[in-house]
């Protein structure tokens, strides 16, 4: 068991994400390589859910982009992001929310967490 620790901490990135959940509205600032050109683009939108253990923990974002929804998976260990924002917290009751998928308008609107 601690061999497999070991080998988690090799792969572990140096970049600190903050704890956040579902409902949580968040910016991942992604680089993205064309080429031989590096950029870093700001994917904005609410955590869905948190998903895996270890290195292979994994978040949802999804955003609405025009009248289309956009979900992007994004791995906790990726060496291309480059930091996480979190821009408000959520409330909700539970650990995934896919009924955000069919909501739109203010019913898919999440209530802000008072802290």
């Amino acid at each position: 068991m601690d061999l497999l620790k070991v080998a988690q901490e090799a792969f572990r990135t140096g970049t600190e994400i903050p704890s956040f959940g579902a409902g949580d509205s968040i910016s991942v600032h992604y680089r993205i390589v064309e080429g031989a050109k590096e950029r870093i683009q700001i994917f904005k939108g609410v955590v869905i859910q948190i998903k895996g253990e270890g290195v292979n923990k994994r978040f949802t974002v999804r955003k609405m982009s025009g009248n289309v929804g956009v979900e992007r998976i994004f791995p906790f260990n990726s060496p291309f992001i480059e930091k996480v924002e979190m821009n408000r917290r959520g409330k909700v009751r539970r650990a995934r929310i896919f009924y955000l998928r069919d909501l739109t308008g203010k019913s898919a609107r999440i209530k802000e967490r008072r802290m």
